[in-house]
Parts: structure tokens; sequence; C-alpha cells
């Protein structure tokens, strides 16, 4: 008997997969952390030019971290099963509404700060008006990810094991961009149309159509997302084999 385990823990192995669990799971539920406290803070501009042609990329800073999410995810679908995937995605929404207390208790805790009705906000220069805004951008993240997020990782989960089954547990790369591919597109819908009309925290031209720049921030951030899928393939193989021989998980990998 091995005296350095805990009584929970009945051998080394079982040991070692709930240490690589913990880790990915922690790495998804920072990432995911940092996606709704940053979210909105700021925009890039990562626009390029093609043949001549200028292609526009605005991406909200908090969308850096998100493809990770789906990697995790997949990591933990393909070494531990669809179940454990589900609950780590809704231990995520927990988080979130976690998240969204405590901006909710920082803001009503006192002292009570005078508010400009025309802003929302308390007036320039005040102490603790840096916290407002913060929370303000952040409130329009939290919403429109929580309703994005819930139903694009759902979607992706379910997909990734609905194309296991189709292929016999075969082609990883397929699942891993067919399931990604699917559920990214849900999501940076999801969270664009919902950011812009429950937050209005897009920065968007009044004097231009909404829908068309609605689409370059849809568009901007499914290409952004897409192109993190196609290259997490590699070390998505990498991981699910290393991984699966230290943890000692019996299944093919093709």
């Amino acid at each position: 008997m091995d005296h350095s385990l805990h009584p929970m823990e009945a051998s080394p192995l079982q040991a070692r997969r709930e240490v690589v669990f913990l880790v990915i799971s922690g790495l998804f539920l920072g990432s995911l952390t940092m996606l709704n406290v940053l979210g909105l803070t700021r925009f890039i501009d990562l626009s390029f030019t093609v043949f001549g042609v200028s292609v526009p990329m605005p991406l909200a800073v908090g969308v850096l971290p998100y493809p990770i999410t789906f990697l995790c995810t997949d990591l933990i679908s393909e070494l531990y099963g669809r179940k454990r995937a589900s609950n780590v995605v809704w231990v995520g929404f927990g988080l979130n509404l976690w998240v969204a207390f405590i901006l909710w208790l920082g803001g009503v805790l006192p002292p009570e700060l005078g508010i400009d009705p025309a802003t929302g906000l308390p007036p320039e220069g005040v102490d603790g008006r840096l916290f407002f805004e913060v929370q303000h951008l952040a409130f329009g993240s939290v919403v429109a990810s929580m309703s994005a997020y819930l139903i694009a990782q759902l979607c992706d989960v379910h997909l990734f094991h609905f194309w296991k089954r189709v292929t016999n547990g075969n082609h990883l790369w397929l699942r891993n961009n067919a399931s990604t591919m699917v559920s990214q597109f849900v999501d940076s819908f999801s969270v664009m149309t919902i950011t812009h009309f429950y937050a209005a925290g897009l920065p968007l031209d009044d004097s231009q159509a909404l829908w068309p720049q609605l689409w370059t921030f849809i568009l901007a951030g499914y290409v952004f997302k897409l192109v993190c899928a196609a290259l997490d393939t590699l070390p998505l193989y990498v991981l699910v084999r290393k991984l699966g021989a230290y943890l000692e998980v019996d299944h093919k990998l093709t």
C-alpha cells in the first residue's frame, strides 16, 4: 500500500489522472475567467491586406484565450469522456455567475458613489470609476458569453462525441475540427449579437448600416477562432498521445 496516497485516491494511477484533470480544468476555467473580466475592455485591430484588399479584423481582447477552452474540452472529452467534459462546462457556467455576483457586490457596497445619468458611471476623476467601467463592460460580456458559451460548449461536446461515434473512434482531427468549427460559429454569432443588442458594447458607427458592421465583428471573431482551431489539431494529437500513455488510457488515436 502506498502511504503517500490520500484515502480517496485508490492508486497512484488514479491520483495521476486526477491531477491531469485538475490542470486541464484549471486552464479551461482560468481562460474563461479572463475572457469575462477582460471581455470588451479593449478592441484590438488585426486587420490585414490580401492581394490589395483590406480585410478588417477587429477583436475584443477577451477573445484571445477563448480558443484554449475548446482545446481543453476536447482533451477532456477524449481522455475522460463526455460526462466529465459536460460537467466542466457546467462548472464554467457557474463560475460566470460567481464573477457576475462579485461584480455586482463590489458595486453596491459602501461608499455609494454618485452616478452620472448620461453615462451610467461615476463622474470622471472619482475614485472607483475604473471599477464601474470594468463592471459595466464585464456585465455585458458575462451575459453575452454566458448565453453563447453554454450553447457553444455543449454543442462542441455533443458534436465531438457525435463524430466519434460516426467514425468509430477514428480520425481525431475530424471530430476536433468539425465540432469546433460549428460551435465557434454559434459562439461568435451569439456573443456579438447579444453584446450589441443587450449591452451596446461594440464600437459601432451609428452613421453606417448596423448588420454589415455586426457581421464584420462576427466573422472576425469566427475566423480568428477557426484559425486557432486548425492550429490546435497537432497539439491535440500530441497531448492526447502523450497524456493517453501517461494516464494509461486504452484507446487508439487515428
